[in-house]
């Protein structure tokens, strides 16, 4: 199975999706329309705008509103691609240089500003305040996730509790708002409105959780991604965490020393003990169960394609391996 064959009940959206994104991405400034031409174009997974339809779709919505609000997701994700690269230096994402490394950092802040805009223009046309008010707390939200991890690089004492946090704020928050918007447009009872919500913060937790995973386990043609640039930027990860906590002596004490200088030098060696120990395992099972409880929220929804289908895409954001 992969992503395409799962959207395929909202294919149809989906290409509207894409159009709506392709046409508002419009700018008069050549190189606003460059750089966001340039991220849009390296495709991706497209989960977030594909929640927004799939929870309209199971809440019986049948009109074309959920396309712009779907495109508005999009923006917003894509936004936060391009701050995250600057500030992370990163230079490799699906498998294409980065932005920032293509057009440089000033040019990457400054489009991810328009599309942030550009995402609340669109917002605005809803006419909706319920929605301004889902999109706007989610946006905040996530900039809060990102300080957060700022704040959290280095540091190799932050413990679990304090890392999920991290993911709730930084790349759940926008799948749970996904969610919520798909029912909102469904007008659906605050109970699914709920149910949606919550199933895609365990959603977009479990997803975080397995790429976390798959940054020292995965192959760099899948990923697109660098392995081991978590490591290089310092970040402390579940694997990470669990091999300070369980591994032997020797093995927390060489983790510990490279999250906290922040260096891949000895990636191969950190490689080897997040394995032995049983850490990558045990991230993967974190990720499973937040899988578990995104599918039993879906629960007080009536059986329909688009549920069996968020049902499908929980068990396949944590069997992926890209």
């Amino acid at each position: 199975m992969n992503f395409a064959s799962l959207y395929a009940p909202i294919d149809a959206d989906m290409r509207a999706v894409d159009a709506v994104v392709r046409a508002r991405l419009h700018s008069e400034v050549a190189l606003v329309r460059q750089v966001a031409e340039y991220i849009i174009a390296a495709g991706g997974k497209r989960m977030r705008p594909a929640l927004v339809l799939l929870a309209a779709g199971a809440c019986g919505y049948s009109g074309t509103r959920h396309h712009d609000l779907a495109a508005v997701v999009e923006f917003i994700h894509t936004a936060t691609l391009l701050h995250d690269d600057v500030v992370d230096e990163s230079s490799l994402r699906r498998g294409r240089d980065t932005a920032n490394a293509v057009f440089g950092n000033p040019a990457s802040v400054l489009v991810g500003d328009f599309l942030y805009s550009r995402a609340f223009q669109i917002m605005v046309g809803a006419g909706s305040m319920r929605v301004m008010q889902v999109l706007a707390d989610a946006t905040n939200v996530i900039a809060e996730g990102e300080v957060l991890q700022l704040m959290n690089c280095r540091n190799a004492d932050i413990g679990i509790d304090a890392y999920l946090q991290v993911i709730r704020y930084k790349t759940a928050k926008l799948f749970e708002a996904a969610g919520r918007l798909g029912a909102i447009l469904g007008e659906a009872n605050p109970e699914i409105e709920t149910a949606l919500a919550d199933y895609g913060m365990h959603l977009g937790t479990a997803f975080q959780l397995i790429d976390d995973v798959l940054d020292y386990s995965g192959q760099e043609a899948e990923t697109g991604k660098h392995l081991g640039d978590d490591l290089a930027e310092g970040k402390p990860t579940l694997p990470l965490i669990h091999a300070i906590h369980h591994g032997t002596p020797e093995q927390a004490a060489l983790v510990r020393a490279a999250i906290e200088t922040a260096s891949s030098d000895r990636f191969a060696e950190v490689l080897v003990a997040v394995r032995s120990c049983g850490a990558l395992d045990a991230a993967r099972r974190h990720g499973l169960a937040e899988a578990a409880k995104a599918k039993a929220a879906l629960a007080p929804l009536p059986e329909s394609k688009f549920r069996e289908t968020l049902i499908q895409l929980a068990d396949f954001a944590v069997q992926r391996s890209f």
